[in-house]
């Protein structure tokens, strides 16, 4: 929903971003997901006593690349600080954290709209801090279990400056984001699992007024509930506003079931973080020849890559952002592209985009388990355009392929169904369809052209649709002509 009524969104986002590693952000304790609860945590990550925080290189290094992949300032001087509150999932009683000084300034991404504009919401920064560790509540009724897992791993959290004006707008920022962290591999953006998340901040004015209040909608974890839940916050404070009520500064739930937000906690009870810098950590330096390495190493970016798609193989903006939307998506069709170079790419990217995305869609699958690897795909677009088969047959080809995994020559040879080029062949099977239907021709040639179309169909009917379809219509015409 965008501006209704003269109403505007005022829309920031902090995602938090685990980090890809093998350990965690301050100890050796491995991060693989799905291990068996407590099973993964350290004496530091238990918070015993005595126990002193180690910074984890590769995890200061990936928060270097992630800036440099946002077009952002990497500070070469940042501190560790404490945000103190307690919580059972969180052993130390404070969570170690970076506040007035973090290790990356202000950066920059562009989105795409579906109306075709593009457009750039700033970052304000992004920081390093620790995970909690999380509780569960559903292995017993009256019981809650901590599993410290989670606790310590190195989390980005990356703050928008409050430049989005629409749930479209919030959704193709995440998209994109999460599109970035996966080209420079630093973190999977998996949010089902929850290593992308998600805080909305949301408040509503009149146009060219102050700034309303806001609320925050914490840990909304799906492209689709931040949609839903800006949609919701922008009609709730709109109507508290009309009915002549005011919002409360709050943080606020969002009811993935029910669609809706709900509050959490007012400003009143907000908590106090008592910031201070981390006695046990000493600042964070970087030197200009670590960063200079860094950058030099990062892998082709989203944008660079759209540009190369549309330059080099005459690939529309739309077709081509959709590509790089993903790496996997990208990688995909590069493996089509290399693998015969005389492949004509608009084909490529639309079997790509329409029809191997719908079959993907209809069983909930992404790109890397396809049934349909990058280089069967690749054959069966050379079948159509050397045509060894029509369009139409391809696309059952296709559907064969994708439910029993088999290669389209197996599976073309099988049915018999290679197009018949032979224009003689093809003649004989026009004459003996315009013998038996004599009155249609005279009704055609009277003047009911529409009748051509049906000529066609008999034609392919006899030959089963393996009859070249541009064959078929220039002798039909030519006899029909006479």
């Amino acid at each position: 929903m965008k501006s209704s009524n003269n109403w505007e969104t005022i829309i920031g986002l902090e995602v938090h971003a685990q980090i890809i590693s093998e350990s965690k952000l301050f100890s050796g304790a491995s991060t693989n997901f799905g291990s068996e609860p407590n099973t993964q945590v350290s004496l530091v990550d238990a918070a015993m006593p005595g126990m002193l925080p180690v910074i984890n290189k590769d995890c200061v290094e990936q928060a270097i690349k992630t800036g440099l992949g946002l077009n952002a300032q990497i500070n070469k001087r940042s501190i560790f600080d404490r945000k103190n509150y307690f919580y059972p999932d969180l052993p130390q009683g404070y969570q170690i954290s970076q506040f007035t000084q973090p290790i990356v300034g202000k950066g920059s991404i562009q989105i795409d709209l579906k109306d075709g504009t593009s457009k750039k919401i700033g970052i304000t920064r992004l920081h390093l801090e620790q995970d909690a560790g999380k509780s569960v509540h559903d292995v017993e009724p009256s019981k809650s279990y901590i599993d410290l897992n989670r606790s310590g791993i190195a989390l980005m959290e990356i703050v928008s400056e409050p430049d989005i004006r629409s749930a479209e707008e919030a959704q193709e920022y995440v998209k994109k984001l999460r599109s970035i962290l996966r080209y420079i591999g630093t973190c999977d953006g998996n949010m089902e699992e929850g290593s992308l998340r998600c805080d909305v901040n949301i408040s509503v004015r009149k146009k060219d007024e102050e700034l309303g209040t806001r609320a925050e909608i914490k840990n909304v974890n799906s492209i689709k509930s931040i949609g839903q839940a800006i949609d919701y916050e922008f009609k709730r404070q709109t109507e508290i506003i009309n009915s002549g009520g005011k919002i409360d500064q709050e943080t606020r739930l969002f009811d993935e079931k029910k669609g809706e937000t709900r509050s959490m906690r007012s400003k009143e009870e907000a908590h106090d973080y008592r910031y201070f810098p981390d006695p046990d950590l000493p600042p964070l330096e970087i030197e200009d020849e670590w960063i200079k390495k860094i950058k030099k190493n990062l892998p082709e970016l989203p944008d660079v890559k759209k540009e190369n798609l549309m330059n080099q193989y005459k690939i529309s903006s739309y077709d081509a952002a959709i590509l790089v939307s993903d790496k996997n998506n990208a990688e995909f069709f590069d493996k089509i592209i290399a693998k015969n170079k005389k492949r004509n790419p608009k084909n490529v990217a639309n079997w790509i985009i329409g029809e191997l995305f719908a079959l993907l869609n209809k069983n909930n699958l992404e790109i890397k388990s396809s049934p349909i690897k990058a280089e069967d795909l690749g054959e069966l677009i050379d079948y159509i355009e050397d045509q060894t088969i029509s369009g139409k047959i391809a696309k059952n080809v296709f559907e064969e392929m994708f439910k029993t995994k088999k290669k389209a020559k197996d599976i073309i040879e099988k049915q018999g169904l290679k197009q018949i080029t032979d224009t003689g062949a093809i003649e004989t099977l026009i004459d003996k369809v315009l013998e038996n239907n004599k009155d249609k021709v005279d009704e055609y040639k009277s003047g009911k052209e529409k009748l051509f179309g049906y000529f066609v169909g008999q034609v392919m009917q006899e030959t089963k649709g393996t009859a070249n379809p541009g064959i078929v219509n220039d002798i039909l015409k030519k006899k029909l002509a006479k």
